[in-house]
């Protein structure tokens, strides 16, 4: 076939698809570095924001909260104060005051007037309001030192818990996928070549 045509044109073919395949394989390369370019820029820039927020939102977090749990407990100290204070008052208001003694008393008409004692129910004690006022009292006591669950705190479930793997086992999972995608693409490159 060489004779009628000159030339061998099987012979060129091969050449063509080598010089073609040299400029597509530095295009793929370039692709790829500029794709892992930017995981791992971004794999960075997740990391530095993780940072930041453990380095200053958590503390002014856990500065809210230990205020917030601060006023609660005062709260709740103003509350037992005011029971105990309104409790000791109206024991105080129950509490029967002494019955004056009956005196005779002389009159100046001619007609003499005898003064005969009278009886004065002398009022008993009321004992089911002491009881209430104890009770109350006993209630306030326990409200103090009852931990009232606020919802105030941040559930402590999820990938980032105090528990779990957390910040440090998704920075370390990050790059192990980083390098799973260089060691896949170099596997790729020596596999061809």
């Amino acid at each position: 076939m060489s004779d009628l045509f000159g030339e061998d044109p099987f012979a060129e073919e091969p050449m063509l698809e080598e010089a073609e395949s040299a400029p597509a394989g530095d295009a793929n390369n370039r692709t790829f570095l500029i794709v892992a370019g930017i995981l791992g820029g971004l794999v960075l820039l997740t990391i530095l924001c993780m940072a930041i927020y453990a380095l200053v939102v958590l503390p002014k977090q856990k500065q809210t909260q230990v205020a917030l749990e601060a006023t609660r407990i005062a709260q709740n100290t103003q509350v037992a104060q005011a029971l105990t204070g309104t409790a000791i008052v109206q024991n105080q208001a129950l509490t029967p005051l002494p019955s004056p003694v009956p005196t005779e008393t002389p009159t100046p008409t001619q007609t003499p007037v005898i003064a005969m004692p009278t009886d004065t129910p002398t009022p008993t004690p009321n004992f089911a309001v002491t009881s209430t006022i104890a009770a109350a009292l006993t209630q306030a006591a326990i409200a103090v030192q009852t931990v009232v669950p606020t919802t105030t705190a941040l559930p402590q479930d999820g990938f980032v818990n105090p528990n779990g793997i957390g910040i440090p086992g998704l920075a370390l999972l990050a790059a192990l996928l980083v390098a799973v995608i260089f060691v896949a693409r170099r596997l790729r490159s020596s596999a061809s070549g």
